[in-house]
């Protein structure tokens, strides 16, 4: 299943736009409950306003709220973004750690947003477990755990470490693209001849193509 989404999603990638950890790390805080398309119209004003963990733990927080605002829950993600900024500059040096257990103590920061950077940004394997994975690997039967944790791990044992990243963006880019919540488009799914699913969303090929979503997306 894996190799068939490779060869259906050879540009498979992280949607955020980012030019180093310390803007990925903000770009994924930002991404919750918000389409990336919406987080990328929003990062180049912040990015050029603030560009060190010390610019963000020292910044107004009235402006960084006016910044992100339009994406969504800006109050709790400008606490996140400075609390984690300060963190970074008491016990880190101002530099964005390369490690699960650190990156996992800061502000506003869990597994998921700690393996997106992991691997996106300093080419650590990582399974980034967000809504869509959950989906996908309970549709797929890899597995019925329904915490992420569990989920992470238990996807860790079927799949070689060297391909986590990658195969999340796969993950990721198919949920968006074909297997959707709600109405899957099965009838055009390339994984329709291996996936237990098969059916829970239209199987008509030209019903199912209406149901393709390009990108990019939340």
């Amino acid at each position: 299943m894996t190799r068939i989404l490779a060869e259906t999603y050879p540009d498979a990638h992280c949607e955020l736009d980012f030019g180093n950890p310390l803007e990925l790390l903000v770009a994924t805080i930002l991404s919750a409950q918000c389409t990336d398309k919406r987080v990328n119209l929003v990062t180049p004003v912040l990015f050029a306003k603030y560009r060190t963990p010390a610019d963000y733990a020292g910044a107004d927080r009235a402006e960084i709220e006016e910044i992100i605002r339009s994406t969504g829950f800006f109050r709790a993600k400008a606490t996140s973004i400075m609390g984690m900024a300060q963190a970074l500059c008491d016990r880190y040096g101002g530099e964005v750690p390369g490690k699960l257990k650190d990156l996992v103590t800061l502000p506003g920061v869990g597994r998921k947003t700690a393996n997106v950077v992991l691997g996106n940004a300093f080419d650590v394997p990582g399974i980034t477990v967000d809504t869509h994975f959950q989906r996908l690997t309970r549709r797929f039967g890899w597995t019925t755990e329904t915490d992420p944790v569990k989920i992470e791990h238990a996807v860790g044992d079927l799949i070689p470490k060297s391909e986590w990243t990658q195969m999340s963006h796969y993950m990721i880019w198919h949920g968006r693209r074909i297997c959707h919540a709600r109405r899957p488009a099965c009838g055009v799914c390339p994984l329709a001849s291996l996936c237990p699913s098969y059916g829970e969303g239209p199987t008509d090929p030209k019903v199912a193509a209406k149901l393709v979503r390009p990108g990019p997306f939340s």
